[in-house]
């Protein structure tokens, strides 16, 4: 099975200056007028116009990032990237090492991470990848108002996960639910395997008013998408792999309704895990 071995994180890098170009704009038109949108070229003007591309530059940095020679490499997304015509999965594999089969996973909304993982597990236990790479991105400039990201507001962010298949936490389930019920139902049994070495990593759209108060959570602050577990995993997996046997991370897409939640597992070092990031909200 597929398991963490590497992560990097990005969240609000900086942003640039609009770039009035009349092809871009025309290529806006053309993809929404069709269907009965306009163009707002203050939202453009506004925006912080952080491409795809600069997420994945800035992901790709670290050294540890750098030095995992993959053979696979998949990019996620839920909003599109500001730039048209960027390939990005192809510039992420040639940032490291240019080896990799490489492709991209979209409108799937917030499910598209958790689609990953099983493609990347199918890959490995077929023995067609032993380093996979995952990148999740979220850029927050579009050329028409979408309340998903307007009204809440997303912040511009991006994380990525090195997964080999030896050491590190082990992905054990990914699972994707229709009903909040059934999610909650699911949560729980997962917590009363091992309720003390267990975290729930909660995104910011779970309802998790049905969850038992006493069960060992963080909650997620709103501000992200698609990215929001993903980034907590990315910049505590190592502390979390010492204090928890098991780390789920669960998120409910507010567009379709549909919960997704990917279960990771790390064997037990009973003198490290004390638990401390406690019970109720996170940060």
């Amino acid at each position: 099975m597929s398991t963490l071995r590497a992560a990097s994180a990005v969240l609000s890098p900086p942003g640039k200056p609009y770039d009035e170009s009349p092809a871009t704009l025309s290529y806006y038109r053309d993809l929404v007028e069709p269907f009965g949108m306009t163009v707002d070229e203050e939202l453009l003007r506004s925006g912080s116009h952080v491409t795809h591309r600069e997420l994945i530059d800035r992901l790709g940095a670290p050294e540890d990032i750098r030095r995992c020679d993959p053979d696979l490499v998949i990019v996620t997304h839920a909003l599109p990237d500001v730039t048209p015509f960027a390939a990005i999965a192809p510039h992420l594999n040639w940032l490291l090492g240019d080896k990799a089969t490489s492709f991209g996973i979209s409108q799937q909304g917030l499910a598209a991470p958790f689609t990953a993982l099983r493609i990347i597990s199918a890959f490995q236990r077929s023995g067609r990848s032993r380093t996979a790479v995952l990148a999740i991105l979220e850029q927050t400039t579009l050329p028409t108002r979408f309340p998903l990201a307007h009204d809440t507001p997303l912040t511009d962010s991006g994380a990525l996960l090195v997964l080999g298949v030896d050491g590190g936490p082990r992905v054990t389930d990914v699972s994707a639910i229709d009903t909040p019920q059934a999610a909650v139902e699911r949560l729980t049994e997962l917590v009363a395997e091992d309720p003390q070495g267990t975290l729930l990593v909660l995104g910011p759209w779970f309802d998790q008013s049905g969850l038992d108060p006493a069960v060992r959570r963080q909650r997620l602050a709103t501000g992200t998408y698609a990215t929001s577990v993903w980034l907590a995993l990315a910049r505590h997996w190592r502390t979390w792999r010492q204090e928890y046997a098991a780390v789920v991370l669960c998120d409910t897409d507010p567009r379709s309704g549909g919960t997704h939640l990917a279960v990771l597992r790390s064997d037990r070092e009973t003198p490290g895990r004390t638990g401390a990031a406690g019970t109720g909200a996170g940060t």
